[in-house]
């Protein structure tokens, strides 16, 4: 499936009907677009995997249609209230997935101007309550990649500035390498009509406030977060892939970052994330062929302070100890200060 989770198929999707599919979410991570990092992040697959039960849930509950069935503990699918334990394995509807063909160091969407429904749609749609220090935003609005007119505001942003509504935006799903896109672009790649692009909008500003609702509890600040979406047979908006946990989205407690972005802060300082950023400049698609050196293993004690920030974020968003003798979140955040 990819780098941090496996796709068991049990019954194949076809044009018309959906599937039914098993994800085994691992301890594995990535950052970057790297694939598979040298380290396991012990219970990291079991953490995100319970939080997003936990959400798809409460989608359910909000009337928002997603591809979540349920969870398998002991051979049985069960609801998440009804789990007895920990499990990693997440039963959902299958969607079709339908790659843009390459040619010429480019990529042809012409396929999803002639299916309807059924299929991953190729974007992955990005929601920004914030603009923490170091944003890629604020790269992209200094060298022109990206109008003003386009994040629908009026003056250039600063770091930590915080938007209300959010902004909204796309990149790429199915390429080698995500990149941001305009809608005008999306429209090319994906007709949609004016009324789903609506619709689209008010799912993800409705998953976005549930979620930042939801960590509030733990005085947690939902900073940014990725939404990925398909088409139903009937060509109806269904929420798919993973929602609200540390891997999907941006949080900061007091600013410090409670996510998958410790360990990018912590690989930005290495030669071998230097190396990425030159091999992504000289080759957008195969830039991974370039890069000479292999990421550096994570130090000991950030490696199991990560385990534990999974875990911790876990048992208080859903007020339930899934994990035992874990800290307070709080606690591990103090010592997670020194490296980064």
């Amino acid at each position: 499936m990819g780098s941090v989770k496996d796709l068991e198929i049990i019954k194949s999707p076809d044009e018309n009907t959906v599937g039914i599919g098993r994800f085994h979410f691992s301890d594995r991570y990535s950052v970057f677009d790297w694939g598979e990092m040298p380290d396991l992040i012990l219970y990291k697959g079991a953490s995100i995997a319970l939080l997003s039960a936990y959400f798809f849930e409460r989608l359910k509950e909000i009337g928002i249609k997603n591809h979540y069935i349920g969870m398998l503990e002991n051979g049985i699918i069960k609801q998440y209230q009804d789990l007895k334990d920990i499990t990693n394995v997440m039963e959902i509807q299958l969607l079709r997935v339908i790659k843009p063909l390459q040619k010429d160091n480019k990529y042809d969407y012409s396929i999803f101007k002639e299916i309807k429904g059924n299929f991953l749609i190729p974007l992955e749609v990005i929601y920004r309550n914030a603009l923490p220090e170091g944003s890629s935003l604020l790269k992209r609005l200094n060298k022109k990649e990206v109008t003003l007119e386009e994040l629908n505001l009026n003056k250039m942003p600063k770091p930590n500035d915080r938007f209300d509504p959010p902004i909204i935006e796309l990149s790429t799903k199915l390429e080698i390498t995500d990149r941001y896109i305009s809608w005008k672009e999306a429209l090319e790649m994906v007709p949609f009509k004016e009324e789903e692009i609506q619709k689209l909008r008010c799912i993800v500003l409705d998953i976005n406030k549930l979620i930042t609702e939801e960590f509030s509890k733990i005085n947690l600040f939902n900073e940014d977060g990725k939404i990925e979406l398909g088409f139903t047979p009937d060509r109806e908006f269904i929420v798919i892939d993973v929602i609200g946990t540390l891997d999907e989205c941006r949080f900061t407690y007091k600013g410090i970052p409670v996510s998958k972005e410790i360990a990018r802060i912590y690989y930005r300082k290495t030669q071998w994330y230097a190396q990425i950023e030159e091999a992504k400049k000289k080759n957008r698609i195969n830039w991974n062929l370039i890069v000479k050196k292999n990421p550096p293993s994570l130090p000991p004690r950030l490696k199991e302070l990560l385990s534990l920030i999974y875990r911790a974020c876990t048992n208080e968003v859903t007020e339930k100890k899934w994990f035992k003798n874990v800290p307070p979140l709080k606690d591990l955040l103090d010592e997670i200060i020194e490296y980064i």
